[in-house]
């Protein structure tokens, strides 16, 4: 084995909780931009004035963007509420609730946690520095299924990533 197995000072639950106050945070900023849209949507303001004014199709356009954000934000609180935790060994291969650390993040002290939902989040627990992936993502698409010591290579925007993983936990 290339790792060394020392768990990480990481612990999901309370990783998890970040994330649900998080989702929370953004779900309640939604609401409120999804309710203000609504209301400008049918707002007497809003109505047509000429063929050309489209003041209203744009607000209820908006309307239902943030709608749609608000019932994303809502799956994804669903989704991290009943999440499982599970550990992870050398003999278990990479999946949700997993966090990941590949041999370069090893100095930084840098893991990635594969997430049903919140992709891209981040935060800072006893040093250690997460971030939140999703099985969709591409390095995620990459980890899913896959052991410690594994090497994985990812394309990252213009660029290659070719790593090996350290710790799964």
């Amino acid at each position: 084995m290339r790792n060394s197995m020392a768990p990480p000072k990481v612990d999901k639950k309370l990783l998890v909780s970040l994330i649900i106050k998080n989702v929370k945070q953004e779900l309640s900023q939604a609401i409120n931009a999804a309710n203000e849209a609504h209301a400008a949507a049918v707002d007497d303001q809003s109505v047509a004035e000429t063929q050309y004014d489209t003041l209203a199709i744009e607000a209820s356009y908006l309307a239902e963007g943030q709608s749609n954000r608000v019932k994303v934000l809502q799956d994804a609180l669903f989704s991290y509420e009943v999440l499982p935790l599970l550990t992870f060994d050398e003999n278990k291969p990479i999946a949700l609730s997993a966090l990941v650390q590949l041999n370069a993040d090893k100095s930084n002290q840098h893991w990635f946690f594969i997430g049903p939902a919140a992709g891209g989040f981040r935060c800072q627990l006893n040093e250690q520095h997460i971030t939140v992936i999703t099985p969709d993502s591409p390095i995620g698409k990459v980890l899913m299924g896959e052991y410690i010591d594994e090497d994985i290579s990812v394309m990252l925007g213009n660029g290659k990533r070719t790593d090996y993983i350290a710790n799964v936990h």
